[in-house]
């Protein structure tokens, strides 16, 4: 079997998933890579030696690749993922897909012309409080779901999102988009269904009082990250343009008739994701994300608060990268492109997450009008439910 050939375009602190591809004489390799900057090539090439890299991502389209890792800013994933699908190179996105909703689109149509294979990194489906939360919906542990709520406690948000581009609105639309994809995919993932309308509050609560602010733009992610800045009133150099929302709050109608509600903070002490899954025989809850937490499942009847459950299912995993999760979602992404086939990750659901983010964003910032989210052409949605097999 001879190895598959990557790129990796993009080498921030999200590039370095790629390394899980590079298994040189084992089915994969990364052969080559861009950023137009040259420390972060410099840097890359300690983990990639025999590969050759580039200022820019038009160096690699003629590379014959097989697949590349785009792991850009947000804003710089839908023109090189639509410049190597139509090249016929196949594509992993890193989430979210677009920061548009049209622009999600406009990939996932690039992607059915060309008839190259698009993947998005979204690394939560492969986590193992999702999958465990999942099995339990399956298996039947709480009935039908019909409400699902979610509370995302952002403990590093300073230092994650307040101080590179995810603070500029120009790159990201918002934090309910680009962190909040995450969440939305995997609430639709479990609910079954997919958003159409959306109203949301929100707003630059804490970090727009801070004065102190620098440009990090010749900086990596590791040289400003630090878990000893608290509390966040005392963070200092964040980023000259903020203008995302360090807290919001959306409310979601699917279209299965399922609701949905969605929070985000970006200055709380801890950082985890709460989810509560109510059905029309229980509710489940999730206490922790990674191993070490618990998913805890109540479907008896009761009176007040008792913390005893009617079964609880440890999580397994690891308590970094996502629980473990992002060698699985490469690996799935590898054996995608060698083999074909249905995938646990979806464009079609990329999309979902995306709109719903967009949408919010838009109600939001319109005072909380409600927000209908525009169907996706059901070619498209034919194509990539069949595996993008026509």
């Amino acid at each position: 079997m001879s190895d598959l050939r990557f790129g990796v375009v993009g080498l921030g602190a999200r590039s370095r998933i790629a390394k899980y591809a590079h298994r040189p004489g084992e089915g994969s390799e990364v052969v080559a890579f861009a950023d137009p900057a040259a420390g972060q090539r410099d840097a890359t090439l300690e983990l990639y030696p025999q590969a050759t890299g580039y200022a820019d991502h038009t160096e690699l389209l003629d590379q014959k690749l097989d697949g590349v890792f785009l792991t850009t800013p947000d804003d710089l994933h839908e023109g090189p993922a639509i410049d190597f699908l139509a090249a016929g190179v196949n594509v992993f996105v890193e989430k979210p897909l677009a920061i548009t909703t049209e622009g999600c689109d406009r990939v996932l149509q690039a992607a059915y012309d060309s008839g190259a294979r698009l993947y998005v990194g979204h690394n939560m489906r492969h986590m193992p409080v999702v999958l465990t939360m999942r099995k339990l919906i399956q298996d039947g542990a709480i009935g039908d779901v019909k409400a699902i709520w979610c509370r995302h406690f952002v403990g590093h948000g300073g230092d994650f999102y307040f101080k590179d581009w995810h603070a500029d609105r120009s790159r990201t639309t918002g934090l309910l988009l680009q962190k909040g994809a995450h969440d939305l995919d995997v609430m639709h993932w479990l609910a079954g269904g997919y958003t159409t309308r959306v109203n949301a509050m929100g707003a630059l609560t804490l970090y727009g009082g801070i004065t102190d602010r620098l440009d990090r733009s010749g900086q990596r992610f590791g040289d400003f990250v630090s878990e000893q800045n608290w509390p966040p009133l005392e963070q200092k150099g964040l980023a000259p343009v903020m203008d995302v929302e360090d807290l919001s709050m959306a409310n979601l109608l699917l279209d299965n008739g399922v609701f949905m509600t969605y929070e985000q903070c970006h200055y709380t002490p801890d950082y985890w994701r709460n989810y509560t899954v109510i059905g029309t025989h229980g509710r489940l809850e999730n206490f922790g994300d990674t191993a070490g937490g618990v998913v805890k499942v109540w479907n008896s009847r009761r009176s007040g608060y008792r913390e005893d459950a009617d079964q609880v299912v440890e999580i397994a995993g690891e308590t970094e990268h996502h629980g473990g999760a992002d060698p699985h979602l490469v690996a799935e992404f590898v054996n995608f492109v060698r083999d074909g086939g249905l995938t646990l990750t979806s464009p079609v659901a990329a999309r979902a997450a995306v709109a719903a983010g967009y949408a919010a964003t838009q109600s939001l910032r319109a005072n909380g009008v409600p927000q209908d989210i525009p169907a996706l052409d059901p070619t498209l949605v034919r194509y990539f439910d069949n595996g993008q097999v026509r």
